[in-house]
């Protein structure tokens, strides 16, 4: 089995997102307090940056000093409601604790319709002043309250706000934004990941604008750990079932979380039980299950350490084992490893966690942010964080190359995306003249970079690149452009300004070319090594941008503008995957370039033979001839044609 590490960020241990200020806050938690007087906030922060406890202190100053009566916390699942319990802050340095009513924590046991009832009784009643609930519940309750100024003086927080959507199908995504628009309730929204959804952005770009936004980086937060000095993105690529793969990618030295794939998932076996069943054989021999917490010990086949392992895929004792990992575990000794299929990723804490080993390639962004959270906690038993996905390799024998092929794409560029997320923040500006100089430690200058003509232009390149370029990534255009390596000037002046195009259909075609000059410079220099020489005395920074070399004082936008951005998808692909196999993945490409029919098929064919007795050589596909290119692709498609039509006759 091979591997590339993708992605590999060292952290500087400063230990400034951990310290506390005189009020008890984190960095991240001091920063949102800033703007605790806003009506409408957005908070973007990582996993373990304190979230839960920053919309604390914003919520008790509302209830304290704003106006605001009631308070109404609402999470995607009862087990998140954990993080919302009794808080003391006061002995922190705050001035007022954080205090549930028993009776209005809604994420307790209980049937769904008494839930409903006992939040609206709290939007009416005299008393009560902050309720736990979930989306679900409060989504019930919203569709129950006749009138909208019932929220009227109320705060509403919604904690992992990435599940909510605009899309006319959610009823909460609806809920909020007539909330928005026709009561004087506040909202505080917050998200661990980076990006906005997958299919239907949360807020429409009107509603948007009203929220102050507030970003604390991936880097920001691991840089100012204390223990953790690393992160990595590493790839298994196997061929057959993963699990007899399964031994080479894991590491039972480390404290890991395995995720097995999804039943309905090609690389799925169809069978989850037999699945943890051969996970356990891979670990080792099972000593025993612990009756009363539900787990197993495993004697490592390599070590002959006595493992403690959590099952959380079997549905028979699911509870107990839920139970040990949110009540028993207080340190790195109390557990080694756990399986699991859809739990173990949002919300759930495991500090001392150091491997995320995923098999199959996840589709949801948001999803790998959450998972990659699990293990990027700051903890005394871990300098090293890592996540590991085991991708099936297509094999050239297979028909089905293209499926294989899309999902190693897909899982490529999802990481290229999280190392954009995991860099250091970088703002890009236009150097005017030949002399200026960066105003900030994180300022590049570009000469010939356009300058954003207008606000909306502004917004986009200070607020949404990320998301941007989450669907540049995922666009199938350009997901074939990396396939078949694709000339950087097709990448960057044909496939991205599309992309760009059709999120933002209101842009003019002078706005579209700013903006993705803004993508493609921000990905190039992200990407991009830093390398310091001497020269004559003189220290220089240099940046290493593909296979260029440029000093940072001599950026152009041209010279940016020649390198493909996604360059380093293709070169993992192609380094992992064997070169018959390669040539069987772009000629599959090839041959959907164009939609030909059967007699422009036949005619190509017969055009393509005429030239190569002419010419002596096949059509290439990068001429400058059109009636050449198409002839090239017309010869993908017909060994393709064969290739398949060969493979069913088998």
């Amino acid at each position: 089995m091979q591997d590339k590490n993708v992605v590999q960020v060292n952290y500087h241990q400063t230990g400034k997102s951990t310290n506390t200020n005189e009020l008890g806050m984190r960095e991240m938690q001091a920063r949102v307090y800033q703007h605790r007087k806003s009506k409408y906030i957005l908070v973007k922060a990582p996993p373990a940056s304190g979230k839960s406890r920053a919309l604390m202190f914003v919520a008790l100053d509302k209830l304290a000093n704003q106006g605001i009566k009631k308070v109404i916390v609402a999470v995607p699942e009862r087990s998140i409601g954990r993080s919302f319990k009794d808080t003391e802050l006061v002995k922190y340095g705050f001035y007022e604790d954080w205090k549930v009513d028993p009776q209005y924590d809604l994420t307790l046991n209980g049937g769904q319709e008494s839930k409903v009832k006992k939040l609206i009784d709290f939007l009416k009643s005299s008393d009560g002043r902050i309720l736990v609930c979930t989306h679900a519940t409060l989504r019930f309750a919203y569709q129950e309250v006749a009138d909208d100024h019932q929220f009227d003086d109320v705060m509403i927080a919604i904690d992992e706000f990435h599940h909510v959507s605009s899309d006319d199908s959610s009823v909460l995504g609806d809920a909020l934004r007539n909330i928005v628009h026709n009561s004087s309730a506040h909202v505080l929204a917050m998200t661990g990941s980076y990006f906005r959804g997958d299919s239907a952005p949360i807020l429409s770009p009107e509603d948007e604008q009203k929220f102050d936004k507030v970003t604390y980086t991936y880097y920001e937060q691991l840089d100012g750990y204390q223990y953790l000095k690393s992160f990595g993105i590493d790839y298994k690529f196997y061929q057959g079932r993963y699990t007899n793969a399964l031994d080479e990618a894991l590491d039972t030295t480390k404290k890991t979380i395995i995720h097995i794939p999804s039943v309905n998932s090609s690389e799925s076996t169809k069978d989850k039980y037999d699945e943890v069943d051969r996970i356990f054989d891979t670990i080792g021999d099972i000593y025993h299950q612990d009756e009363e917490t539900g787990i197993y010990y495993i004697k490592d086949k390599h070590t002959g350490r006595m493992l403690k392992v959590a099952d959380l895929v079997n549905e028979d004792g699911r509870e107990k084992v839920g139970e040990y990992l949110r009540d028993k575990l207080t340190g790195p000794d109390d557990l080694d490893i756990i399986v699991a299929l859809n739990m173990a990723k949002e919300g759930f804490d495991w500090p001392w966690a150091e491997q995320a080993l995923t098999i199959g390639y996840r589709r949801s962004l948001t999803e790998i942010v959450q998972i990659i959270g699990r293990v990027t906690r700051d903890s005394s038993n871990k300098t090293h964080a890592q996540f590991t996905n085991m991708i099936e390799q297509p094999d050239a024998k297979d028909g089905d190359v293209e499926y294989a092929v899309n999902q190693i794409l897909k899982a490529i560029t999802a990481s290229l995306l999280m190392e954009q997320v995991l860099a250091p923040e970088i703002h890009l500006k236009r150097r005017k003249h030949k002399n200026d100089k960066p105003q900030g430690d994180t300022d590049i200058l570009i000469k010939g970079l356009k300058e954003p003509t207008t606000k909306r232009v502004e917004s986009i390149i200070e607020n949404d690149l990320p998301d941007l370029k989450a669907a540049i990534l995922q666009d199938d255009a350009v997901q074939k452009g990396i396939a078949a390596n694709v000339d950087a000037n097709v990448m960057n002046k044909e496939l991205v300004p599309k992309v760009v195009m059709t999120r933002y259909p209101d842009l003019n075609d002078d706005e579209v070319e700013q903006v993705s000059q803004y993508a493609v410079a921000d990905t190039v220099l992200r990407h991009a090594q830093v390398e310091t020489i001497n020269k004559d005395g003189n220290k220089n920074e240099i940046l290493r941008m593909a296979d260029k070399f440029i000093n940072v004082d001599r950026l152009d936008i041209n010279l940016i503008e020649s390198i493909n951005p996604f360059q380093r998808a293709y070169d993992v692909m192609s380094q992992n995957i064997d070169s018959d196999t390669l040539r069987l993945i772009e000629r599959s490409i090839d041959a959907r370039k164009y939609d030909f029919s059967d007699d422009e098929l036949i005619q190509l064919y017969n055009n393509a033979k005429k030239f190569v007795a002419e010419k002596g050589r096949r059509p290439q596909k990068n001429s400058s001839d059109e009636e050449e290119v198409r002839m090239a692709y017309a010869l993908a498609k017909l060994a393709d044609m064969r290739v398949r039509r060969s493979q069913s006759n088998e």
